[in-house]
């Protein structure tokens, strides 16, 4: 694989960038692999991409049925925190952030990493108090974040309204080392590394049934034909309960829609994230001027790419008494992404019933900002059986009634 650099940009400008090689090869499926990831997102990506660094398994395929990086991964609205309350939480989520900080040097690729702080606006008393505790909480943990006075919030946001009618800004909790990626950057910066390293990347390629015999996986059978494997990684986000039922067990997670949308491009006048818990909605601006805007999920489940209009009506009226000056915007596009969630709002990384099939879901609206942490722990659970960031986000959890309440912490799966 070629470098890239300024030296290659200037040389094949020179001769019309008729020199630039695939950023990853066409693959098609082999008869064996010794590792197969079901999910051509981030998160599959990435944990192929520490199998080969960490451990040296390179012998590896991707399964997309779709196109790489056509679910959550490319649905988000890209924001990256680690400011969460409970330490197994604050643990994933922290190695995650600090791995996007060198992830264009790791990857050799601009993942456009912007770490321009990230607001989560404390508009009650009561998340006041909430977020005070995480800031205390997180100093703990080792994770820098403050809890900041309204007037602060003021100055980092000139464009917002903290004296608003029904819900006045009070304070917030500031994450200044969080910010945005690139989100389809980050996926086609894990598949070129990936196809460097000999891996297959293999796009409309569905899983149709996962072969086992003594309760051990075997292969699968996909829509390119059948493909044997010793392990299996199933990381799949929303359709996860579909696939985990080809292996023959169930998930404790339910599927919704969450959607968002983005304004008509203006000039720069909001260079932080800003995050409304209680009128729900989160806003940033992108480069290329737009309002990036998201809000709730569905409150009833479904398997939709497209979201609702009720959703975006209630999260516009939300930010627009927040952000008087977004109600002279229109909207230029809305999509949804289907996220799946747990009764706890924590994810599972963890071993399955179907010996050697892991199980990566459940990030529920929180998923992109763990993208390179997730990868690393999957990865050190499917190369050694257990890993520190993974013990404690186990299937087994749900049994034994040991949950990792974020709700507590956010309210929200975000």
């Amino acid at each position: 694989m070629k470098r890239y650099s300024v030296f290659a940009v200037a040389r094949e400008a020179a001769r019309y960038h008729t020199g630039w090689e695939r950023a990853w090869k066409k693959a098609e499926p082999k008869a064996r692999y010794d590792v197969i990831i079901i999910g051509g997102g981030g998160h599959g990506l990435a944990t192929a991409y520490h199998l080969g660094k960490r451990f040296g398994i390179k012998n590896v395929a991707i399964l997309e049925k779709g196109w790489l990086g056509g679910g959550n991964t490319g649905r988000n609205t890209t924001i990256i925190r680690s400011n969460y309350l409970q330490d197994p939480s604050a643990a994933l989520y922290e190695k995650s952030r600090a791995l996007y900080e060198t992830m264009s040097q790791d990857l050799n690729y601009n993942v456009m990493f912007s770490p321009r702080g990230v607001i989560m606006l404390a508009q009650t008393h009561h998340e006041v108090r909430g977020y005070q505790r995480t800031a205390h909480a997180n100093a703990l943990q080792g994770v820098k974040t403050e809890f900041i006075g309204p007037r602060r919030v003021k100055e980092l946001v000139p464009i917002i309204n903290i004296d608003g009618p029904r819900y006045p800004v009070m304070g917030g909790l500031w994450q200044a080392r969080g910010g945005t990626a690139r989100h389809d950057a980050v996926a086609w910066g894990y598949a070129r590394a990936c196809s460097d390293m000999g891996m297959d990347v293999i796009q409309q390629c569905e899983v149709t049934a996962i072969r086992r015999e003594g309760g051990k996986v075997v292969g699968v059978d996909t829509t390119k034909g059948a493909i044997d494997c010793d392990k299996l990684g199933i990381v799949v986000a929303g359709n996860s309960g579909h696939v985990a039922r080809l292996a023959g067990f169930r998930l404790p997670i339910e599927s919704v829609a969450l959607q968002a949308l983005v304004s008509e491009p203006i000039k720069p006048c909001m260079d932080v994230v800003v995050m409304a818990n209680t009128v729900h909605g989160y806003m940033s601006q992108s480069d290329k001027g737009e309002m990036v805007i998201g809000g709730g999920t569905d409150g009833y489940n479904n398997y939709t790419q497209r979201g609702a209009f009720h959703h975006i009506e209630e999260t516009v009226r939300a930010l627009v008494e927040t952000f008087p000056m977004v109600s002279r915007l229109k909207m230029l596009r809305q999509w949804g992404g289907i996220v799946d969630v747990t009764g706890d709002r924590s994810p599972i990384l963890s071993k399955t019933p179907l010996e050697n099939v892991f199980i990566n879901c459940g990030w529920g609206t929180g998923g992109f900002k763990a993208t390179p942490g997730s990868g690393w722990a999957m990865a050190e659970l499917m190369a050694k059986g257990h890993g520190p960031l993974t013990d404690a986000f186990g299937l087994e959890r749900f049994r034994e009634g040991r949950f990792i309440d974020e709700s507590v912490a956010a309210g929200v799966a975000h």
